[in-house]
């Protein structure tokens, strides 16, 4: 369905370091990357699912969304865990520490965080009892 999501970055330096840790925690490595914008995930073709964290077109301010969320998914509840400490190691602020979520189905372990630009960011994991 999607082919790319783009958040808003007023400090791209700042921003790349963080994504560079928690995208690569993830298993996506930095794909991309120009003066006002990097890019974490596969590059080229029309098919490739990228993240892009950069400076608005309208070079007008970044800033975030009232109800807006990139949600991560991750291979396991520990890798939840890891990117939740990673990224407020990096300047991210807690929004929801690490833990179930059965509201949202069974085995739903999420945590979430907002980047240093502001940006809401879940890590996610559908653990064994989702698939049932």
């Amino acid at each position: 369905m999607f082919n790319y999501a783009m958040l808003g970055t007023n400090d791209l330096p700042r921003a790349i370091k963080f994504y560079d840790a928690v995208m690569g925690l993830l298993g996506h490595e930095r794909c991309f990357t120009e003066d006002h914008c990097a890019a974490w995930g596969t590059y080229g073709g029309d098919k490739a699912v990228r993240l892009y964290v950069g400076q608005p077109f309208d070079e007008q301010p970044a800033t975030v969304s009232n109800g807006g969320m990139l949600a991560l998914r991750t291979r396991s509840p520990d890798l939840v865990e890891k990117a939740f400490e990673t990224a407020l190691a990096l300047g991210g602020k807690d929004e929801g520490a690490p833990g179930p979520r059965p509201q949202y189905g069974p085995g739903f372990y999420a945590a979430y965080v907002r980047d240093p630009d502001g940006n809401k960011l879940g890590f996610i994991n559908y653990g064994p009892e989702a698939s049932k």
